[in-house]
């Protein structure tokens, strides 16, 4: 007897696959799409005890390329010192600023203790 339509429609259902987003893909296509589009993973967690809260936890990580970190305007590591070639000539440049205060306020503190002569 010859399937029915129904029968022969439910056959050919079943030899289908399930295509998802990543089947064929290697690793590296994975990555390059996730560094692309970006990915955020927020949570939080918190400790209490007895309706007091002793611990909370607030944790945000963003994964993205830099072109497009910047795109959506994340560029911290930019304009921070710690993570610029420059960090060595800065940490220089501070210690010479932080000598000349000192150098400067304790020529104020004697000019200060000088005796002070009338104007006239």
């Amino acid at each position: 007897m010859p399937p029915t339509g129904l029968q022969s429609n439910l056959r050919s259902d079943a030899t289908k696959s399930i295509t998802t987003s990543t089947q064929g893909s290697t690793l590296a296509d994975v990555l390059e799409r996730v560094l692309d589009k970006g990915i955020v993973i927020a949570g939080d967690i918190s400790v209490s005890v007895a309706h007091t809260e002793l611990l909370n936890i607030r944790i945000r990580l963003l994964i993205s390329s830099v072109d497009k970190a910047r795109e959506i305007g994340v560029n911290w590591w930019e304009n921070n010192p710690h993570f610029s070639s420059q960090t060595q000539t800065l940490v220089e440049q501070n210690q010479k600023l932080l000598n000349r205060v000192e150098q400067l306020e304790a020529e104020l503190q004697a000019l200060k203790a000088l005796p002070q002569q009338p104007i006239g």
